[in-house]
């Protein structure tokens, strides 16, 4: 398993009966996570003691219930040296994937160790926490989403971490449709990374469905990765889709086409009350170094 175990400003308190106990900073929310199936609260007292907790709705989405009315609409975290603008959305996300670290700190590495310059293509970027990654480690990156507040969003993170002179392009668009124009365009990227939802739809209305669109849209991806590439970083959320199809996706894409090296496993988060990782999804890695 990747492990996220570098954090200070972000911390699982505990996870247990489908929600998750999570210090953001200095402040503690209370939010669902499905997939923490056991239920063994180390501390009942600590859970009823929160800033924020979010409850969902039986007619779909939800809403937070705030205790601590001093909480700010969004605040500052830290990972390292880079700096993200969290806040409680209505759909219990905060604008950040803490889990992601470890790809960061992934990513980072290849980019310092290549001694060349490195373009770095981040598709379904969200808030941009692999984009600041890959700017601080010296890269010039073309940032793609279908949601414009969510690009305004990692925009504002680039610019919190003190990288706003670096080369960044932010695209609003839906990414099948971009790659496809890039082909045509004769456009390279050294680096790929992709976070697919399970189903989502572009900024006009494209469909996406995981099943049927990631690979062809990982051949795309072949044909606009330089002739010397350093990596393919794919993340999934999406429930039945494992390590196991992700490492034979590379092998027959990536591995295939540029040789090098690739592995796939879950990715997670310590839990500090009882010493456990709660999943969160899996990660593939095709990567080759100078």
């Amino acid at each position: 398993m990747y492990l996220s175990d570098k954090w200070e400003d972000y911390r699982i308190v505990d996870a247990s009966g489908g929600e998750k106990l999570e210090y953001w900073g200095k402040y503690l929310l209370r939010r669902p996570d499905p997939i923490a199936v056991w239920d063994d609260k180390s501390d009942i007292n600590r859970w009823n003691k929160v800033d924020a907790w979010y409850h969902r709705s039986n007619k779909g989405g939800g809403s937070w219930q705030v205790f601590n009315k001093s909480i700010p609409d969004k605040w500052q975290i830290k990972y390292r040296d880079l700096v993200f603008n969290v806040r409680p959305t209505g759909f219990k996300h905060t604008g950040l994937f803490p889990e992601q670290a470890v790809n960061w700190d992934f990513i980072s590495d290849l980019i310092k160790s290549a001694n060349r310059p490195v373009k770095v293509l981040n598709l379904f970027a969200y808030t941009g926490g692999a984009t600041v990654s890959a700017l601080a480690a010296g890269a010039e990156v073309c940032h793609v989403d279908a949601s414009k507040g969510i690009v305004t969003w990692a925009k504002e993170n680039v610019i919190s971490s003190g990288l706003g002179d670096a080369k960044v392009r932010y695209i609003v668009d839906d990414v099948v449709k971009f790659v496809k124009r890039e082909i045509r365009r004769g456009n390279k990227y050294d680096g790929i990374i992709m976070d697919p939802p399970s189903y989502g739809r572009g900024p006009s209305g494209e469909m996406w469905k995981i099943e049927d669109a990631l690979y062809p849209l990982i051949c795309d991806c072949m044909e606009i990765l330089s002739d010397n590439p350093l990596f393919l970083l794919i993340n999934s959320y999406t429930t039945g889709l494992s390590a196991t199809v992700l490492k034979n996706v590379m092998t027959v894409t990536a591995q295939k086409k540029f040789g090098g090296e690739f592995d796939a496993d879950e990715i997670g988060l310590p839990i500090e009350s009882n010493g456990l990782v709660l999943p969160c999804g899996i990660t593939g890695r095709w990567y080759r170094k100078d």
